[in-house]
């Protein structure tokens, strides 16, 4: 199983390669602040690991398992973003939440959430009767 770094790595190299066609070390350490050395270490490990090949000087692409596994963290995140925002999170607040909780969720609470976003978004009565709460529980 990769690490919360190597997934955070692997969502972010994904999500370049989706976005730009490619992704280069200086870019996945811009993303995620921290220093192209410390990137350099990990796509090494990422390419022993069999998610990703990588070359010295000519870039990285991701193996089919990189992909898959990219694939998944991106929708991993969008999904908790999607359920945050549902049940009435602070726009400002929802980013560094999901950070937060995100590789401390098992898949099977991943799927239940994934459910729970789809019936929210099948009831805007009860996605309403969230908002009220949300109302109420400011004016206390």
């Amino acid at each position: 199983m990769p690490t919360p770094s190597m997934e955070d790595h692997i969502e972010i190299i994904y999500s370049l390669i989706e976005q730009k066609g490619y992704a280069r070390v200086s870019d996945i350490a811009e993303a995620l602040s921290v220093l192209p050395s410390s990137v350099t270490k990990m796509v090494q490990k990422l390419d022993k690991d069999g998610y990703l090949i990588y070359e010295r000087y000519r870039g990285l692409v991701l193996t089919p398992r990189g992909q898959k596994l990219g694939k998944r963290l991106l929708e991993r995140h969008s999904l908790l973003e999607q359920f945050l925002q549902l049940i009435g999170v602070d726009e400002k607040q929802i980013y560094e939440d999901v950070e937060g909780i995100e590789h401390h969720l098992s898949w099977n609470s991943i799927d239940r959430i994934a459910d729970l976003v789809q019936l929210l978004e099948e009831s805007p009565d009860f996605k309403e009767k969230l908002n009220q709460l949300k109302t109420i529980g400011k004016e206390s």
